[in-house]
């Protein structure tokens, strides 16, 4: 199984008289206008998933609204198991079943980093991994999706993304 893992775009700042549940911050403007930029050029370097989950929060499900305009990728279904706070293994298990050739997974940092050390070798450290705002990271299992069983084979920062849309 292939798997693409997409931190959401950039959201507004954190602000508990505009968003008192922090799972409501939107994303800005300005994360949006560079989010339609970076899919478009995601569409270009990356095979279209066959299934996409996100977070239940906001900025994530957005993204995943974006990625479906804008790199053609089909509507996300929400997944419990890539909200804050997660541990790594739950989201495994929940891939784990998953005869899909290409999932993506949408989510937040510092859950995603530590989703992609776990899926490394054996002793990748925790804190190894951290994807900036749109940043995407390319990921194969050999077999089923558990610890230790994938092989990176990139992560591509936003800025890259956004310069591949252009012809």
């Amino acid at each position: 199984m292939d798997l693409l893992i997409v931190r959401h775009a950039i959201a507004f700042e954190r602000n508990p008289k505009r968003w008192p549940d922090d799972g409501e911050r939107p994303l800005s403007p300005e994360g949006m206008l560079r989010a339609r930029k970076a899919a478009a050029g995601l569409k270009r370097i990356a095979n279209r998933p066959v299934r996409v989950l996100t977070s239940g929060l906001l900025r994530a499900q957005q993204t995943a609204a974006i990625l479906t305009e804008f790199a053609g990728w089909p509507k996300a279904v929400q997944c419990a198991q890539l909200a804050p706070g997660e541990p790594p293994q739950a989201l495994l298990e929940a891939l784990r079943g998953s005869r899909e050739k290409c999932i993506a997974v949408i989510g937040h940092e510092p859950g995603l980093g530590r989703f992609i050390a776990a899926c490394l070798a054996a002793g990748a450290r925790a804190d190894a991994f951290e994807l900036k705002k749109m940043g995407v990271a390319f990921l194969s299992f050999n077999g089923t999706a558990r610890a230790g069983n994938a092989t990176l084979h990139w992560i591509v920062p936003p800025r890259m993304l956004r310069a591949a849309c252009s012809p």
